[in-house]
């Protein structure tokens, strides 16, 4: 991909609306959408016949690399078709990279979308599919910049095959370049590791990095946890067409108070010690693990820390690690979504 400009004009959203000056004004909540978003979602929501797919969804993504995280069937592709412009809402607006990508044919120009469906032209050669997309954007030297990005997702531009006798993860890549191909502000994703081997999920996770870290904001759907957690911390959880948490995944299991802690203590005289803290009242439930292991639950973590303090000093017990084991994203993926998926 060569350097070209982006647009820098930074987003600015709907106007906020006024607050009555005839009453005291409460202290101001943090701003929304955040000024630096890229792509915004106003209560969206999508309907196909008497089936909703989608159903009332404000969320607002900021540069970098976030992961549009659900289950299968959630309504991932339904929410990137609207947010790419592919899709109108039934109810609710849409605002991405500076503008309405369905009426704002500027706002659709800085947006590269990669769908899960092929859609490629399997008689073609890679390059000419690439050099396509680039000339669609009216992008000066169309072939050579579809070379660039060829080269970008570690292809030959010069294979002769056509697309159609490619493997499935070489015909991802054609995709994502063809999305690149015209430098976007805004890269949507939708499943772009299907197909991939181990060393190409590498090193596209790299490039979704590299290109989070140059401004862009790159948006990537996804069902696979372990994939998820090397996009990033920041995510977009969707299950059942309704949003269930935006935001850094570990900051959204510190604020579910009201889900039970798993945590592994290990320390000396575990037998004693764990007695002691089932009978102060600060678990839920434990498994012994070992002479010096054993795994708790708790719904009060600040009592159990003090708890377990008092435990180890009175059986002067060694307390050598307190190890939470249920903040990833899948403690947070399961919770959220009740075991879909």
């Amino acid at each position: 991909m060569t350097d070209a400009p982006f647009p820098t004009d930074p987003p600015t959203g709907p106007p906020a609306t006024p607050a009555p000056d005839t009453m005291p004004l409460p202290p101001a909540p943090a701003a929304w959408p955040p000024p630096d978003a890229t792509i915004v979602a106003y209560d969206v929501s999508k309907s196909f016949g008497g089936v909703v797919a989608v159903s009332n969804i404000s969320m607002a993504v900021r540069p970098g690399v976030t992961a549009l995280l659900g289950p299968n069937g959630a309504g991932k592709s339904t929410m990137l078709r609207m947010l790419s412009g592919q899709a109108k809402p039934s109810t609710g607006s849409v605002w991405v990279a500076g503008g309405d990508p369905r009426k704002d044919p500027e706002a659709r120009g800085r947006i590269g979308l990669v769908p899960q469906q092929d859609g490629v032209f399997e008689k073609e050669n890679l390059l000419d599919v690439v050099t396509l997309a680039a000339t669609l954007s009216e992008i000066p030297e169309p072939r050579e910049r579809a070379r660039e990005a060829l080269r970008t997702v570690e292809l030959d531009p010069d294979l002769e095959r056509p697309v159609g006798a490619f493997s499935k993860g070489m015909r991802q890549r054609v995709k994502i370049a063809s999305a690149l191909v015209h430098n976007p502000l805004v890269l949507m994703l939708d499943e772009p590791l299907n197909g991939l081997d181990p060393r190409q999920r590498r090193q596209m996770i790299e490039l979704f990095h590299q290109l989070g870290e140059t401004g862009r904001t790159v948006l990537v759907s996804s069902h696979v946890l372990e994939e998820v957690e090397r996009f990033g911390s920041h995510v977009v959880v969707i299950a059942k067409g309704r949003l269930a948490a935006q935001g850094d995944f570990r900051a959204i299991r510190g604020l579910m108070d009201d889900q039970p802690l798993r945590v592994r203590v290990v320390t000396s005289h575990i037998k004693e010690v764990t007695a002691a803290l089932v009978a102060s009242g600060a678990v839920v439930g434990c498994r012994i693990e070992s002479d010096q292991r054993v795994e708790i639950v708790t719904d009060d973590i600040r009592r159990f820390r003090r708890e377990v303090a008092v435990a180890c000093r009175h059986y002067d017990a060694r307390l050598e690690e307190i190890m939470p084991l249920d903040d990833d994203l899948e403690s947070v993926f399961r919770y959220l979504v009740g075991g879909a998926g």
